[in-house]
Order: structure tokens, then sequence, then C-alpha cells
């Protein structure tokens, strides 16, 4: 996420950290390889402006600290900087409306805004408790509204029975009623979008919007798209009137220009950012965890969040009390694995750790993620049997092992090894976490 800009940035940093103070040349310096690192990142070039003029503001208006080196200093300002260009801090989506709250998603074609709409709905209703009602009113694209139903199925939310023949408002009309009487607290309509704004597609949301009387109109777009991003915004804010954004594939976005314009071109927050494919990933947008990443400085609320989500304190507990005893298994490292795969791919969760490119700078993530998928094939591959007692594995075992999973026999030694140590170590600090904290460590 945001690569390009990160580490241009970190270069600026870098160059900064051999001087011993700032002066007026070094701040120019400074200011004109950050400019150039957000015009690669493909920034629009109004917020370009805006971003170097309140950075030069800070940098020239602010006495300096003789505790911070420069590259300190300037670190903490492009932070701060970077913090209120994409919002300050994070906007929670105001459902204090009568019900049912309508929520009213556009956006251009390919934006992703059907399966933002169904991640939407999941989790109003996991984070929010509430009985949402997915509406199709795309009667244009083929298998919209059937894209829609099996989305809502997977998501375990209802979803309205519309046809590609019918009008659009008169869809929307007909899911309040169903909402009303069903008792659905929010309906999510879900419109139809082009290649680009043209007066068709406006003149459709326009009279969505005057039929469906939307509590918010969000603004589903493509983090990918750059510059072109904000000029979408402009336009569908400047003849709808927005109250929020949803950015979509914000993880494979390396630039960040339509983060970093769209907010700010707006004058909306951006409420969600869409992080991967499946339902469940659909993110608050948190403006200083974002900043934190792309400056290198980790996220680790983000991080204990998702561990919070996907991880059973329950079984933690009984994983701890097996380590002490000296029983914890191959079964029981299945589960803690199962556990840190769901919290996202490694290379997501690798960003989050503070500090940790610069530990270790080499470590590749792709090859990461593929020896967890070694490793779970191998386990995978192990009878009941085996999983409870690894010390059984023979060369006999091991061999059917390395076959079921298609890895080689040095590659099962090498798990059994790697799994003996590790057990090792969780063991110790098991042991040492009942000490560490009566002497306050916090282990």
């Amino acid at each position: 996420m945001f690569e390009i800009l990160a580490e241009r940035l970190e270069g600026v940093f870098k160059k900064l950290g051999g001087q011993g103070r700032i002066t007026e040349r070094s701040i120019e310096q400074a200011l004109r390889e950050v400019r150039l690192a957000l015009l690669e990142a493909d920034v629009n070039l109004d917020v370009v402006a805006q971003f170097i003029a309140g950075l030069k503001a800070k940098l020239k208006g602010q006495q300096l600290l003789r505790s911070l080196t420069p590259e300190q200093q300037i670190l903490g300002m492009v932070g701060e900087e970077l913090r209120a260009v994409l919002g300050g801090e994070a906007r929670e989506l105001d459902l204090k409306f009568r019900p049912p709250v309508r929520l009213l998603l556009v956006g251009l074609q390919g934006s992703g805004k059907t399966t933002t709409a169904a991640k939407l709905a999941r989790w109003l209703k996991v984070e929010r408790g509430r009985s949402p009602l997915l509406v199709s009113t795309d009667v244009r694209r083929p298998a919209a509204i059937e894209q829609l139903r099996v989305l809502a199925q997977a998501a375990g939310v209802a979803a309205l029975d519309s046809r590609s023949d019918q009008d659009p408002v008169e869809i929307a009309s007909r899911a309040l009623a169903r909402a009303d009487a069903a008792g659905h607290d929010v309906v999510i309509f879900d419109t139809a979008g082009r290649l680009q704004i043209d007066r068709e597609l406006m003149e459709e949301a326009q009279r969505l919007k005057a039929a469906a009387s939307p509590n918010h109109i969000l603004l589903v777009a493509d983090a990918m798209t750059g510059q072109e991003a904000a000029g979408v915004g402009r336009g569908f804010n400047e003849r709808l009137g927005l109250s929020g954004l949803i950015l979509t594939k914000l993880e494979s976005d390396a630039r960040g220009g339509a983060a970093l314009s769209m907010r700010l071109v707006t004058g909306v927050p951006i409420l969600f950012a869409g992080v991967g494919e499946k339902l469940e990933a659909l993110e608050v947008f948190h403006p200083d965890r974002l900043a934190s990443r792309i400056l290198g400085m980790g996220d680790v609320m983000t991080l204990v969040e998702k561990a919070r989500q996907n991880y059973d304190s329950a079984a933690a507990r009984q994983a701890q009390r097996k380590l002490r005893k000296d029983d914890f298994t191959v079964r029981d490292f299945a589960d803690q694995l199962r556990a840190l795969r769901k919290m996202g791919p490694i290379a997501d969760l690798l960003a989050m750790v503070p500090g940790f490119k610069k530990i270790a700078p080499a470590a590749d993530p792709a090859e990461a993620e593929r020896e967890l998928a070694r490793i779970q094939a191998i386990i995978d591959s192990m009878t009941a049997q085996e999983r409870a007692n690894h010390l059984i594995l023979n060369g006999r075992r091991r061999q059917r092992i390395a076959a079921g999973s298609g890895t080689s026999v040095q590659e099962v030694n090498r798990f059994v090894k790697q799994f003996e140590q590790t057990r090792k170590l969780m063991k110790k600090m098991a042991q040492a976490g009942p000490i560490a904290r009566r002497f306050g460590l916090g282990v």
C-alpha cells in the first residue's frame, strides 16, 4: 500500500539524516523532494500545492527543537500534514436517523460499488448490530441484480427481489416499503455506473435521490485511478452533494494519489477503505494510521484490532496452559496458524509492524506467504494422531506426509525442527509472563 510514496519520502528523510541542523536551504530541498514524491504518487496538482504550502508554513513558522534531528522534525511535520490532508481523525458513519437509514452508493462502472454494498451491509450487521436491506437499482448492467443477490446471501443479509425491466425509482420506492414492513433499519441502494460521468448517469442518480431521500450519498471510488479520482469526486459532489467516500482496492494502490486527493477536493470525509476481495475486507478509514504507515512507522492499533477480531481469547488461554504443561501440539500450532492467516496477507501484517522495513529490509513477504502455505499443507497431510504427538514422526511417516503435501522430506524435517524450536520459545514466554507482569514489564 502506497509503496511508491513511502519509498520516496523515506529517501527524503535519509538525506536529511546526514545534516546536523535545519537551514533555509535544507527546508527548500526537503520541500522540493516531497513535492516530487507527491507528484510521482499521482496526487492532484492542487492538492500538492496545498500540501506543500501547509508544510512550508509549519517548517518556517515553528520553533525547531534542539533535542530532535532534522530528520525527526520534518518527519513529524510531514506526518501532521498527511493526517490533515487525509481528514485528521476517523469519522463514523452517522446512523442517528429515523429508520430505515437510507444509504445511496454512487460511482463509476468498475469502481466496485456492488461488492462494496455487500461489504457495507455485512459491516453494519456485524459491527453495528443492524438489519440492512440491499437493493440493486442497476437495471442496465447484465447480471448486476443477480450479483448483489448472491453477495447478500454470502454476507448473511437480505436483498430485495428486483428485475431489469423495472424502473430504478419504482424499485427504490418498493424497497422502502419492504424495509418498513420487514423491520430493516438500514437500506443500501446500489446504483448504475458508467465508464465516465455523463448526463444520463447523473439524471438517474438525481431521480433516485429525490425518490429515496437518502440520509447519506456515498461515492465508491477506485483508489488506483490516481488523479482522475479527484475529478470524479468533484463531479459527483457538485451534482449530488456527497456525505462520504469509500475507497476500494486500497491494498493494491502503490501510489496513494486518490486517497490524498479526494478528501481535500470534495471536502467530505473518507469513511471506509476496501482492503481486499473478501466481504470482511472493509475497514473504517483512519487518517492517522495510514499516515503512520506511509512514513514507515507501522500501524499497531489496526494490527491489535485484527488480532482481537480473529483470535479467540479462550483458545489463547488454553494454548498458554498447554505450553506451561509442555502439552502444546501440532494441532494447537495449526489453530494458531489459521488465526494468523485469517488476519490477512502476511505482507499487510508486516507493514503494520513499526520499523519492520528497517529491521528486515530484505524480507520477502511473498516468500513468507508461500512458506505458511507449505506449512499448512504439511500439517493437513498429518493424521490426527501425528498432530497430537509429533514425536511419532518416523522416516516412513515423514515420507508419506511429504508425498501428500507436495513437499520434500527435507521440508517436512525442517517444519518439525521449526515447530520444536517455536514450542520451546513459546513455553519460555508463557512461563515468563506472570513474572514479567509482576515487575510491570507488560509481557
